[in-house]
């Protein structure tokens, strides 16, 4: 796309080459023409959205310097935004309207970003495609028989079609990044409580956040990530220790005992680790200092049903004890332990964000879904091995898009790092898509 990014809009606006109001137009146009087949802005707010745009120009003629002075931008439809629904994809709460701002967006409003309007996720934000019985479904803007991802989908969408350069979504089982590896776009899941979640509650409800559960940036551009990040992030947070390729510290983890991966995947990470390299990194493609992977899939697995259902039993089963909950936690912070002294002696991993690339429309059951790999079905269950590797410990990590199928479709790659090392992800991340890109 040869839209501008946010940092690019932003510019633009601050320079005078054009307009608050102006940027809010032209993004609405994009959504009015691009948006029929694909269905990613579900929610539109275009009459407030000039009325905030218009409000920039006049903060800006001002001596306002906000770095998202003017720029448009969409969000999950899960985010409350005053007078906008927030169903989560279920019908029984079609009619619920949000009374206040989710902090988030309290934060890039106060940047100065515009909002035009909300985006598609699956019921429950419970999938990783997103279609719901209020909204219907997403396509993918590559390829409109297959996902954009979930659950957000429609977020991913947006940014992949060019309707918008800035987004915002959330991850419990890669919800961010499965997306944006399946559109081609950027997308950050960081530290667990980095974040805040106040005003990305379940439909009616203010309480605590999920155990696992994040809310992150996605954009077409690594540096929008970065800035759309700090912009919400509780406190500042540490800056990348990496400036360069030269010595950087590379895991690659590209196999898993349970999940596997098409060839063209860890053909795209291996290329991606090559270029770095290249560069003067330093790469491995082994260690003994990685936990059982299995055992942390089923600990994750467990974790986030629990989660996912607030405790309330699976279908003809029975509810953890809370003696089994606090063993659960111990599991969960021995791993985290594990991982910590595993960036002790790497900098960042790098593994696929799901062992596949976009997959067709499919209304199957996740319990009972298959997936086509490498020519051999597997669970489709199988594969939040994938995105559990950062979640489950908490480790921030970023999605960022370094080839595409033979088919065309888009391939990204997870970098992890360290707990609170976020900039360490996503600096490495643009190093990478940086090579890889630049021949």
């Amino acid at each position: 796309m040869s839209e501008r990014s946010a940092l690019e809009t932003a510019a633009a606006i601050r320079s005078g080459e054009t307009t608050a109001l102006l940027e809010c137009e032209a993004a609405i146009a994009r959504i009015e023409a691009r948006d029929g087949p694909i269905n990613a802005v579900v929610v539109r707010d275009f009459d407030r959205a000039r009325h905030q745009a218009a409000e920039m120009d006049r903060r800006l003629a001002g001596g306002d310097t906000a770095p998202l002075l003017g720029v448009p931008m969409t969000i999950k439809e899960s985010y409350d935004i005053a007078g906008l629904p927030t169903t989560w994809g279920f019908e029984a709460h079609r009619d619920h309207i949000a009374k206040k701002d989710a902090v988030a967006v309290q934060r890039l409003k106060a940047a100065g970003a515009v909002f035009l309007g909300k985006t598609n996720v699956p019921v429950s934000l419970a999938d990783l495609q997103s279609v719901n019985p209020i909204y219907g479904r997403t396509n993918n803007p590559h390829d409109h028989g297959r996902v954009p991802g979930g659950s957000s989908g429609g977020s991913a969408a947006a940014l992949a079609s060019g309707m918008v350069p800035l987004e915002y979504g959330s991850d419990i089982g890669g919800s961010i990044r499965v997306p944006a590896h399946f559109c081609g776009v950027w997308g950050h899941k960081p530290t667990f409580g980095t974040l805040t979640t106040e005003g990305h509650f379940f439909p009616g409800t203010d309480g605590a956040r999920p155990v696992l559960s994040v809310i992150g940036p996605m954009a077409r551009d690594g540096a929008d990530l970065e800035l759309a990040f700090d912009i919400v992030a509780d406190v500042p947070q540490p800056r990348s220790a990496i400036d360069s390729p030269r010595g950087l510290r590379i895991l690659l983890l590209t196999e898993h005992p349970l999940a596997k991966v098409e060839p063209a995947i860890v053909a795209a990470i291996e290329h991606a680790a090559a270029k770095l390299e290249a560069a003067g990194a330093r790469v491995s493609r082994s260690t003994d200092l990685l936990p059982d992977l299995a055992k942390q899939q089923g600990d994750y697995m467990r974790m986030l049903a629990i989660a996912m259902a607030r405790g309330a039993p699976p279908e003809g089963g029975t509810a953890a004890t809370l003696p089994q909950w606090f063993g659960m936690l111990d599991d969960q912070a021995r791993n985290a332990r594990a991982w910590t002294r595993l960036f002790e002696d790497f900098d960042v991993v790098f593994a696929p964000a799901l062992g596949t690339a976009a997959f067709k429309h499919d209304d199957t059951d996740l319990r009972h879904r298959l997936l086509t790999i490498d020519g051999e079905q597997t669970l489709f269950a199988l594969q939040f091995a994938w995105p559990g590797l950062a979640t489950y410990p908490g480790l921030p990590s970023t999605s960022v898009p370094i080839g595409r199928t033979a088919e065309g479709l888009p391939i990204g790659m997870q970098v992890i790092a360290g707990l609170n090392r976020d900039h360490n992800a996503i600096t490495a991340a643009r190093l990478a898509h940086d090579l890889v890109w630049s021949s």
